[in-house]
């Protein structure tokens, strides 16, 4: 074995994803997601060597469960739950798998079969992860709506009251979203909706939030095969897509400390995440043409741009108005529609988004196709919390 620790992205897989109950089971899910993986890199099952699975709702050991029906090899299954960042959480311990030599062809499944509605604590008899989160957001924002909707609304309107950001800056993002969307056929919402269809839908937080702007419940299932250099050059498979930099980071006492709702929902964390990443490739903002982020809502897009550098704070209004968020623009956002229109199945997004990116950077992404890519940029966040962020490179 060589020292080149390299890491590539062999095979992707995904299945469509779906409004809850509209779809088969997370294991059945899970194992076409492997198998359109495998049939991608063009290698069996047997030459695994470990797998990590993400996922939120289910029970221990599902991960067995799933990948048992694809083939019973003895491997290590690693079981992995980081909140909305689960499936990134996977890919990056599938890829320390490899940089630190314990393998050299490593599954990373994400999937989520999840209930209508918003999403809640499983337990009410424990203390709750996000005690310190809750008692923080009760004391800033004063409204009753369920959890995730009081933390990104709240901390989009503390971007709206700080930089001046209008309810129709987020409409605009979330109208993009859907147009981006429309040319996905694994996305669970396709229909095109205008910046004026989005106003004017119902209200969930009077000048803050109209329902488009927050990403449904979905179920669905993803995953990527990754190998190192050298398993790639002795199975002949693609070399096409590296993990150029990585980095996970969770919260720092700023995320209370500041009091500030933006701060509270992991902005730190994708400031931080972001500038580790770009400092290992020697790649900045103005290198990407492609990038796929955590976009729960249009108020973490919108505060998302600024956090990754793609412009600079108090400046998204700007970068949305000019366009330079979209196709002809200077870096196209979430060209699969993103959480908002694609879906947001917990464990899977991550995944979700390597795939995505993987496609472009082949040059085979279809009418979504952004052009001259070089380098794609995955942003996945987790309340709680956790903040994974991905560079890949084309070879």
């Amino acid at each position: 074995m060589s020292n080149d620790r390299s890491t590539y992205v062999a095979g992707v897989g995904m299945v469509p994803f779906v409004k809850p109950g509209r779809g088969a089971s997370y294991d059945v899910m899970a194992r076409a997601a492997v198998a359109d993986a495998l049939k991608d890199a063009g290698i069996d099952y047997t030459a695994v060597e470990q797998a990590h699975v993400g996922y939120v709702y289910a029970d221990s050991c599902a991960g067995q469960r799933a990948l048992y029906g694809v083939g019973m090899t003895g491997i290590p299954i690693f079981n992995v739950n980081n909140n909305c960042a689960t499936g990134s959480t996977a890919l990056f311990l599938a890829r320390q798998a490899i940089t630190s030599g314990a393998a050299e062809c490593v599954l990373a499944l994400g999937f989520e079969e999840m209930m209508p509605g918003a999403i809640g604590a499983m337990f009410d008899d424990r203390v709750s992860p996000f005690a310190d989160f809750d008692a923080l957001c009760d004391d800033l924002v004063d409204v009753d709506l369920p959890l995730a909707l009081r933390y990104f609304g709240g901390a989009g309107k503390a971007h709206m009251e700080r930089y001046g950001t209008t309810l129709a800056d987020f409409a605009q993002v979330r109208a993009k979203a859907s147009r981006h969307a429309a040319a996905n056929p694994l996305s669970v919402f396709r229909t095109v909706m205008t910046e004026e269809e989005v106003l004017a839908a119902p209200l969930l937080w009077p000048g803050v939030m109209t329902r488009p702007m927050a990403c449904p419940p979905t179920c669905g299932a993803a995953a990527a095969l990754l190998v190192s250099d050298d398993f790639a050059r002795r199975h002949g498979l693609s070399r096409t897509v590296r993990i150029a930099a990585q980095a996970m980071v969770t919260d720092r006492p700023v995320a209370f400390a500041a009091r500030d709702m933006m701060e509270l929902v992991g902005a730190d964390m994708t400031r931080r995440a972001a500038h580790i990443v770009y400092e290992q490739a020697g790649v900045g903002p103005d290198d990407l043409r492609v990038v796929e982020l955590h976009d729960c809502f249009a108020h973490n897009e919108v505060i998302t741009y600024e956090g990754l550098g793609l412009c600079p704070p108090g400046a998204a209004a700007g970068f949305i108005a000019d366009g330079d968020n979209t196709y002809g623009g200077r870096v196209v956002t979430n060209p699969s529609g993103g959480l908002l229109s694609k879906g947001h199945p917990l464990g899977a997004t991550g995944l979700a988004q390597c795939f995505e990116l993987t496609h472009h950077l082949r040059g085979t992404a279809g009418s979504r196709q952004v052009e001259g890519v070089r380098h794609g940029l995955q942003h996945n966040l987790g309340l709680g919390g956790a903040c994974v962020v991905t560079l890949y490179a084309r070879v």
